[in-house]
């Protein structure tokens, strides 16, 4: 059964490759610095693929991710990891480590043998620091060099919040590496988990771990094939990789190279790292193309449309004149009007986005209150103790997804309005003008921090601006997973709020029903309330800062009308015989423009369908 990926298949790369050269060395004959834009995309496109490893507790998860790493002792192992840190391992020269909190605070550096303490409950943190959002190790590991991987907690198991969790970070992995180990088949949880992921994740590998303790592993083997083609058809033809991470450490002990070699193959883990980069390594090419791909379309559809407008001018004349003329006269108007109706438009829009997030995040606090609320009926005393990690992680869930669809409800404002001030046309001019600025006009503050006080440990607010997000903690760049998106700026607004309620370390509830219930209320109200307020403040700047972006984006249009209008000037003032030549040689490179774009769309469409298609066996 070939595990290598559809999209690596032999003839696309290459045909992809010659493609954007030579979409390339067309957009350099028209706009040089358009050009140069795009080959600055291709080079900030790093193309290091991301695993992100998830699995039920005791799994032997984090033991796997040592042995991958071929660092024993490197991710805490036999700990209960605190349900809101990943712990995400990237290359460098010299090892180090990090404690970072995206948007709100500056990364704090620690020693990479201190890594217990940052992403272990079971131990405190350092005096007067509060709980990161994830946590970043580097070092000299040869497969770091091509593979960024991210171990995820462990503790809850994957039919609580945890799942929520582990699927927010593995829909924006390269793939997912799932661990189950070899005592029994797939639990319920796990495929429950499998079958909601199934239309997230596009690549699942899957490791058998423990190989070593249990004689009939390959009866559960054949016992979880079978479990996923009923259950998880989506990934009945994903590799299976029976590991044993104690037998690759014992060769470090062994008494002899021959000895060590014979325990390392046995343990499978070489036979994993080798799967995982013929798996990902190539992909992570073709993406990296593919998005330069986007940025060569986005380019000449800005060049398509100024192609149009010459070639408007050569033929049409005065007519041509007149009409840009009463276009520049009516953006003047909306941009000068004391009544703006697309400001009105926005301000409307803007208010209905706010009470329709405002019902979901109700309803979202509703359902999980009722959800504890049963679990705490259900629980025993003892399991009472593992409450707030667990409404930790259901919080910080629902704060992902609320920003996810603030982020969704903005772009669909900025989208409407501005479809009503500009043509397609116009759109694909200013839209390729505000990609090549650099990035998006309209960052948001993150929301403001107080002092840290001990009471301020119960929320730590980490508003993420431009994009960091849930993409951060699997360290995949964002261009990545939106690479198969068409370009909407120029008020695209990626918002994160990132809130984390840290009730495990700063909160005692007492150890009975009653008393949990209450917590459970005042708890689920705190974190309603601040959601509120961090939604209305994010869209009171986003009206603002968008305000700022449309009115900007007037001016840019009605300037270029002003130049059009000059070169029309010179047009009108030729022969018969120059415009006629003028006209054809316009016309050639409007028809090369458009097949080339349609090109680049094409070979886009190839990528999504192959990406798209399930793998045969």
């Amino acid at each position: 059964m070939s595990t290598a990926p559809s999209i690596g298949k032999p003839g696309l790369p290459a045909q992809v490759r010659k493609a954007r050269e030579s979409l390339s060395a067309l957009l350099r004959d028209l706009d040089s610095s358009a050009a140069a834009w795009v080959e600055r995309q291709r080079g900030a496109t790093t193309g290091t693929p991301s695993v992100v490893v998830v699995g039920e507790t005791n799994r032997g998860k984090s033991s796997l991710v040592n042995a991958l790493l071929a660092t024993p002792g490197l991710s805490p192992v036999e700990a209960e990891v605190a349900t809101s840190t990943y712990v995400v391992f990237e290359h460098a020269e010299e090892w180090q480590a990090q404690a970072c909190y995206p948007g709100q605070l500056a990364p704090v550096g620690f020693e990479p043998a201190e890594l217990e303490r940052w992403a272990s409950v079971r131990h405190d943190l350092p005096e007067g620091q509060l709980p990161p959002r994830y946590v970043q190790v580097a070092g000299p590991v040869p497969l770091l060099e091509r593979l960024s991987v991210v171990d995820t907690p462990g503790v809850g198991g994957l039919d609580s919040a945890h799942g929520e969790l582990a699927m927010e970070a593995a829909a924006t992995a390269t793939a997912l590496l799932f661990v189950v180990d070899a005592s029994a088949p797939f639990t319920a949880p796990e495929l429950r988990f499998l079958t909601t992921m199934a239309d997230r994740v596009e690549t699942v590998v899957f490791a058998l771990s423990k190989t070593d303790q249990y004689r009939g592993w390959r009866q559960i083997l054949d016992a979880n094939r079978a479990l996923l083609a009923e259950h998880a058809p989506r990934f009945a033809d994903s590799p299976i990789h029976p590991v044993s991470a104690r037998m690759f450490e014992l060769a470090a002990t062994a008494p002899n190279e021959q000895a060590a070699a014979m325990l390392r193959e046995k343990s499978g883990v070489a036979e994993l790292q080798a799967a995982l980069q013929e798996l990902l390594v190539g992909r992570s090419a073709m993406l990296g193309e593919a998005n330069t791909l986007r940025a060569l379309s986005s380019a000449l559809g800005e060049q398509r449309a100024a192609l149009a407008a010459r070639e408007r001018a050569l033929s049409s004349g005065e007519s041509e004149a007149q009409r840009l003329r009463e276009r520049r006269d009516q953006l003047v108007t909306d941009r000068r009007s004391s009544t703006k109706g697309w400001q009105l438009r926005l301000r409307g829009e803007v208010q209905r986005a706010r009470v329709e997030l405002g019902h979901e995040v109700s309803r979202q606090m509703r359902e999980g209150q009722a959800h504890f609320r049963q679990r705490i009926d259900a629980a025993a005393k003892e399991e009472l103790a593992g409450l707030p990690g667990q409404v930790d992680a259901a919080l910080q869930a629902v704060s992902q997804r609320v920003s996810g669809l603030l982020a969704q409800r903005v772009n669909q404002v900025t989208d409407s309005v501005l479809a009503d001030l500009f043509s397609d046309e116009e759109l694909a001019v200013i839209r390729s003008q505000f990609a090549r600025a650099g990035g998006p006009p309209v960052v948001l503050r993150p929301p403001d921090r107080r002092p840290p006080t001990a009471e301020d440990k119960l929320l730590v607010f980490m508003g993420v601006s431009g994009g960091a997000g849930a993409a951060k903690l699997v360290a995949a760049p964002f261009v990545s997973a939106a690479l198969f998106t068409p370009v909407v700026l120029p008020a695209t607004i990626v918002i994160g709020l990132g809130a984390g309620w840290w009730m495990a370390r700063t909160r005692r509830h007492a150890a009975d029903k009653q008393h949990a219930k209450q917590w459970l209320i005042e708890s689920i109200a705190d974190a309603r309330s601040t959601l509120d307020q961090l939604v209305a403040e994010q869209l009171i700047e986003a009206e603002q800062q968008l305000s700022l972006a449309l009115d900007d984006a007037l001016s840019r249009r009605i300037e270029a009308i002003e130049a059009e209008l000059k070169e029309l000037d010179t047009t009108i003032r030729m022969g018969e015989k120059e415009r006629t030549t003028k006209l054809a040689q316009v016309s050639r490179r409007v028809k090369e423009v458009e097949e080339g774009q349609g090109q680049a769309e094409r070979f886009l469409d190839r990528i999504r369908a192959l990406r798209d298609r399930p793998r045969q066996g």
